[in-house]
């Protein structure tokens, strides 16, 4: 299949070759940078959009403006159906020059590469540093479309960001920081437990703190759990990410009021930030997290 996709690039990009990029499929040769691009995982969207360049069509993107929200989709790009079902006369008729998908699609690829080159980004695994990748997949997609010196300097303001992030919450808690755990619901009776190698937690070790150790039960870094689970969190900041469309049914009830967390007041909401992004999806995550954090009361937040 891979081999498929790269045959596919080097029939578009023609003989004299001046790019390349590396995917999961190996070093991949452009004549020149693309100008209209689809992107058909929420990922390669953000890092489009974080290198300046605005996507003809992104999958599902009306849910991408509720879910990952930052960085802002464009009013004006398309939803190119769905992320495991894209649409694909609607893709013909754009005519891009590069279509990039997640593992997801490549059974897809045959019937994409009859579009355009096709990009495929492994973006989360077991077996890399999802924070890692990420960084370099922005990089590599930055030197293919001629941005690099772009994404150095926005990496660099980055870093900036996450040390007056640092700093705040030290003049917050102190040198006593709090150990934090992150969750989402799946409904009023499951959760999903962010753990080693996802991006919350990779958000949090770049703020300073830790959280309880918890292996990833999956490429996501997260482990699925019974809502009653969440008791064991004893000692620990528990912040939830926003949307849970379903809070007025657990939030009402006397298991959760009596889960330790809730009753000593260290439970807070963090708002719609994409847990499963690209590299800066690290920064909107510390971010919005510190806003949580510093909206919790203080001698709550410390108790261990």
């Amino acid at each position: 299949m891979t081999i498929m996709l790269a045959a596919a690039l080097l029939l578009w990009s023609g003989v004299a070759t001046a790019l390349s990029v590396r995917d999961s499929s190996g070093v991949q040769h452009f004549a020149r940078s693309p100008q209209r691009v689809v992107a058909l995982s929420w990922e390669a969207a953000e890092q489009l959009l974080e290198l300046g360049i605005t996507p003809l069509a992104v999958a599902d993107a009306d849910d991408y403006r509720q879910w990952v929200v930052r960085p802002a989709l464009p009013a004006a790009t398309l939803s190119a159906g769905g992320r495991l079902e894209p649409n694909l006369e609607l893709l013909a008729s754009l005519k891009p020059d590069l279509i990039i998908i997640s593992p997801s699609l490549l059974d897809m690829g045959p019937q994409l590469v009859r579009i355009a080159p096709v990009l495929y980004f492994d973006a989360y695994r077991h077996d890399h540093d999802n924070a890692q990748v990420a960084r370099d997949i922005y990089l590599q997609l930055a030197g293919l479309f001629g941005r690099s010196a772009l994404a150095q300097q926005r990496l660099a303001a980055m870093e900036q960001g996450f040390a007056r992030l640092r700093g705040r919450l030290r003049q917050h808690f102190g040198a006593q920081l709090p150990r934090v755990d992150v969750v989402r619901f799946a409904s009023p009776a499951v959760v999903y437990l962010y753990g080693s190698n996802s991006m919350p937690v990779h958000a949090l070790q770049r703020l300073g703190l830790g959280s309880t150790p918890q292996p990833a039960a999956s490429v996501w870094g997260v482990s699925q759990l019974k809502v009653a689970q969440l008791g064991q969190l004893r000692h620990s900041v528990v912040l939830y990410q926003q949307p849970f469309a379903q809070a007025g049914k657990l939030f009402g009830t006397p298991l959760w009021r009596a889960m330790p967390f809730v009753a000593q007041q260290r439970f807070a909401a963090v708002r719609s930030t994409w847990s499963y992004g690209g590299i800066f999806s690290l920064y909107y995550l510390a971010e919005a997290m510190s806003a949580a954090l510093l909206s919790l009361p203080l001698r709550a937040a410390l108790v261990r």
